[in-house]
């Protein structure tokens, strides 16, 4: 007697049903070990996150946020260069004497750096500084300064708002020089 192929399954070949059970299982298991490698402090447990579509979601959100974070820390790594590079602006200017407030602007495409060397018997208001910044659409992003002999050392960074409109430094530049000279 012959078996008849339509009715009878082959041993050696595993059927639809086994494949399609190892394929989801295999899937299910990818998803957890995804939502495993996200730290827990990112979310909150929730329904949400119990299904996979809320794990892939919660994923997708994470590595956004993990891209953001890295152009982050690529502007901040451009900007300590920059410092360092003014550090050694400062060393020049400071073995020379002073006379009148010394404003260096860079800008570097969507990032500006400011230097601004005065003596210490110049008081303005950094805050004055800053809002000069945000009124021509730049946020200051980390402002710092330094007192070295008779001179202040001002350092901000700040970048654009908008990356599309962008910072018209000329003004920036311009607006800094006008308040400079009032004080």
């Amino acid at each position: 007697m012959k078996k008849n192929s339509c009715g009878g399954q082959s041993n050696s070949k595993p059927d639809r049903k086994a494949i399609e059970k190892k394929r989801r299982n295999d899937m299910k298991n990818l998803c957890f070990k995804l939502a495993s490698l996200i730290p827990h402090h990112n979310f909150k447990p929730s329904k949400e996150i119990a299904s996979q579509q809320g794990q892939l979601d919660l994923a997708a959100v994470y590595i956004k946020h993990l891209r953001e974070r890295i152009e982050k820390l690529k502007r901040l790594k451009e900007a300590m260069r920059s410092m360092e590079a003014s550090s050694s602006m400062m060393e020049r200017t400071a073995s020379v004497g002073l006379t009148s407030p010394v404003l260096e602007l860079r800008d570097s495409g969507s990032s500006i750096e400011l230097v601004l060397i005065t003596g210490l018997n110049k008081n303005f208001m950094l805050y004055e500084v800053i809002s000069i910044f945000e009124q021509e659409g730049a946020e200051v992003v980390s402002a710092s300064f330094s007192t070295v002999g008779g001179k202040i050392f001002h350092t901000l960074h700040a970048q654009a708002k908008l990356s599309r409109v962008g910072v018209e430094t000329t003004r920036v530049c311009q607006r800094l020089q006008e308040l400079i000279k009032s004080y």
